[in-house]
């Protein structure tokens, strides 16, 4: 049976997205998923991504499955990329349409702006060590710029979740991070139970950031949305930026703000189609 797909990419951060509104459950495995993502032998992308039914009072249900088959529990670029897949499905390509999106991490809104960009209410960051979740610090506290031991060097760190683990800590220049060797070593680290995202940001202005990240399931990527937020939260925690900033990733730019008034995190930025085709389930035939 042949499988409509459409790729999406949001910053370079690339995925397969799958109307599964028909069913509740993703119709592929986590291992088809995995062949799906390879970008030799399957279309190639950091993840797929279902638009399932919604719950409750939600609107769709957003599920995910890493490009190692692992399924995390949001994705802030993969569900800007849905919101934009909806609005294509419907037919209503308009600024202002919102969604409300069940997620494993909570019900998240995404909007489509009159810029082409979509703006999504991420919510309110957890901070506590066991909300993370994270070892590093007592249950009931902060994680802020604690020393985390990684291949032989003190790292100060500090943790957020934003529905998902991250781990960021800040650095005179990402260029000069040797990501391939150490992410891994971060997202397995002993002290993050359930593994975690791990951001390396260098602070170009109170209002501007830049970041290079090792995501958790998918390694070394071109952005990672819920990274940025984290990022900003983290740089405002440490008294390092301003509570709205731009976070430049090697895919480009988003705009990330802390809000003050509400205490939720809002993130902007592009969602694009790449192109649409035919997969045959159970193979890798595009």
């Amino acid at each position: 049976m042949a499988q409509p797909f459409t790729k999406y990419q949001g910053l370079g951060n690339d995925f397969i997205l799958i109307d599964n509104r028909h069913h509740d459950e993703p119709i592929i495995s986590p291992a088809t998923a995995v062949q799906w993502c390879d970008r030799h032998f399957g279309i190639g992308a950091d993840g797929v991504i279902f638009a399932l039914p919604g719950q409750g009072d939600t609107d769709y249900t957003m599920r995910i499955f890493n490009s190692d088959g692992s399924e995390p529990e949001m994705c802030g670029n993969g569900i800007r990329c849905l919101a934009h897949f909806l609005a294509e499905l419907e037919g209503q390509v308009t600024p202002g349409k919102t969604y409300r999106i069940h997620t494993l991490a909570g019900v998240i809104s995404p909007q489509l702006t009159p810029e082409g960009q979509v703006r999504v209410d991420m919510g309110e960051p957890q901070l506590l060590a066991q909300q993370i979740p994270t070892t590093l610090g007592q249950p009931g506290e902060k994680v802020i710029e604690s020393p985390l031991t990684v291949a032989e060097q003190a790292w100060p760190v500090t943790c957020v979740s934003m529905g998902n683990p991250h781990c960021i800590t800040f650095v005179p220049d990402t260029a000069a991070i040797p990501l391939a060797q150490i992410g891994p070593l971060f997202e397995h680290h002993p002290v993050f139970p359930q593994r975690t995202n791990t951001e390396f940001i260098q602070v170009l202005a109170p209002d501007y950031l830049k970041m290079r990240v090792w995501e958790r399931g998918a390694g070394i990527t071109l952005a990672c949305g819920t990274g940025a937020c984290a990022s900003v939260v983290a740089a405002v925690l440490t008294g390092r930026s301003e509570r709205r900033c731009t976070v430049e990733l090697p895919g480009g730019c988003l705009d990330i703000e802390w809000s003050m008034a509400d205490g939720r995190v809002y993130m902007t930025g592009p969602a694009q189609p790449v192109f649409q085709g035919l997969i045959e389930v159970g193979s890798t035939t595009v």
